[in-house]
C-alpha cells in the first residue's frame, strides 16, 4: 500500500476556534515602525546595533534622516516611527552591520545593510525584521 493511501487530509483551520483578541487590541501599535535584529551566526538578538531611518524627499534623491536608535538586548529598539509621524513614503532603513560584527571581533562582507520600503498606509503597524551573519543577510515584512 502506498504511503498515505486512504488516508483523508486533515484541515487544521476548521479544528481551531479563532483567537480572542483583547479590547482595544486593534488600535495598539497602528501607525509605528519597529524592526528587529537577530545574529543567525548565533541564534541570538544582535544588541548594540546602529539604526538609522530616513523618508526620501520628493522630487529628487535626497534622504531626511528621522531617527537613530540602537538595538537593546533583545535586538529591539524603540519604534522608529510613532504614530503622528508616519507619513506615506519611500523610507529606508540603514544598518550599521560592520560596526556591529567588529564589536564581536569578527569582519563582515557587508559594511551596512539598507532596507528601502514604501509605507503606503500610514495608519497600518510595520515590523521589517533583519537576520544578519557575517556573509549574508534576509529582511521580509513581519507583524
Amino acid at each position: 500500500m502506498a504511503a498515505g493511501a486512504g488516508l483523508a487530509p486533515r484541515t487544521l483551520p476548521a479544528l481551531l476556534p479563532p483567537l480572542p483578541q483583547a479590547e482595544g487590541m486593534a488600535e495598539v501599535g497602528k501607525g509605528t515602525l519597529t524592526t528587529h535584529v537577530l545574529n543567525t551566526a548565533t541564534g541570538l538578538p544582535a544588541a548594540g546595533l546602529t539604526i538609522r531611518l530616513a523618508r526620501l524627499q520628493e522630487p529628487g534623491p535626497q534622504w531626511t534622516e528621522l531617527a537613530q536608535r540602537h538595538t537593546d538586548a533583545d535586538g529591539r529598539c524603540q519604534p522608529l516611527l510613532a504614530p503622528e509621524q508616519a507619513k506615506a513614503g519611500t523610507y529606508k532603513l540603514h544598518f550599521e552591520t560592520a560596526e556591529y560584527w567588529q564589536g564581536l571581533g569578527h569582519s563582515s562582507f557587508y559594511p551596512f545593510v539598507e532596507v528601502i520600503f514604501i509605507i503606503t498606509d500610514p495608519t497600518q503597524k510595520l515590523h521589517v525584521p533583519l537576520l544578519i551573519s557575517p556573509y549574508s543577510y534576509t529582511t521580509y515584512r513581519g507583524s
